[in-house]
């Protein structure tokens, strides 16, 4: 059974996660099978607008927690071919259309979209406070959130996909059996446009989209080392075991009081 499933309806494209046994969980043969499928979609000229869905009763669980306790690599392996989806070079708009769960690295997914529907009743996670040392402190600013529901997705609070339309993260809000056919609406409105102005259009939405400055990003770095490392996999073997887990915190206690600074740039 091939882990991701295509279908050509013309010049629209389907893209299925297709591990419904493990929630469409990222590992490194989905990885490097999207990747590949990103690639064929980016240099078809004949397809210009990509549907990306999931098998089963989730989108995509993100991170294949099995498999990178058995590799001894958190976050998991990454595929050595180029993926346009997820590099940036993507020229083509892409709907997502969520069918389930859309946790950690397949909220990820869901936000590199440029369209979005969902099911009703899907549920929605940043997990990054649940699997590193810093939590998604970048998701609810890219997504353009208030403060506070930044904070809230940051800390790996669930939302429901209800939540999510009300607050703009979603386009459409649709019975479980309509999401296929409302993101086959959104991509037939999608090819009525000028084909320069589709692509111009994405394009410069993607441009204008908030970007986290460096001086946050090299705070971040700093972050993301502060702190004992095991607990990136007590976390992870204590999700694939069922278990609480038995977090140690800090190598030195004191450390919880040296945080990392943050270093403005001047002009």
């Amino acid at each position: 059974m091939a882990v991701v499933e295509t279908e050509r309806h013309g010049a629209i494209f389907v893209i299925r996660m297709n591990r419904p046994e493990r929630l469409n969980a990222l590992n490194h043969e989905l990885r490097s099978e999207l990747a590949a499928t990103w690639s064929e979609f980016r240099q078809d000229n004949a397809l210009e607008v990509a549907i990306f869905t999931g098998t089963g009763r989730a989108f995509c669980a993100g991170e294949d927690m099995k498999e990178s306790l058995k590799d001894g690599a958190p976050g998991g392996r990454r595929p050595a071919a180029a993926d346009p989806f997820m590099d940036g070079t993507l020229e083509k708009p892409v709907i997502a259309a969520i069918n389930g769960f859309a946790m950690g690295g397949g909220f990820m997914l869901v936000e590199r979209t440029d369209l979005r529907v969902a099911a009703r009743g899907a549920i929605f996670e940043v997990s990054e406070a649940k699997r590193w040392l810093l939590g998604g402190y970048n998701h609810g600013y890219i997504a353009n959130l208030p403060y506070p529901i930044a904070m809230e997705m940051a800390l790996g609070f669930r939302f429901t996909a209800e939540r999510f339309y009300d607050i703009g993260f979603l386009n459409r809000l649709v019975e479980p059996d309509q999401v296929m056919p409302a993101a086959f609406e959104m991509a037939q409105h999608l090819l009525t446009l000028p084909p320069a102005s589709r692509v111009n259009t994405v394009h410069m939405m993607r441009q204008m989209r908030p970007a986290v400055g460096p001086e946050y990003e090299r705070l971040a770095a700093a972050l993301h080392d502060h702190g004992a490392k095991s607990d990136l996999m007590e976390s992870r073997a204590a999700f694939a075991e069922k278990r609480p887990p038995q977090f140690k915190g800090w190598n030195d206690p004191e450390d919880r009081f040296r945080l990392p600074k943050l270093i403005r740039t001047t002009e």
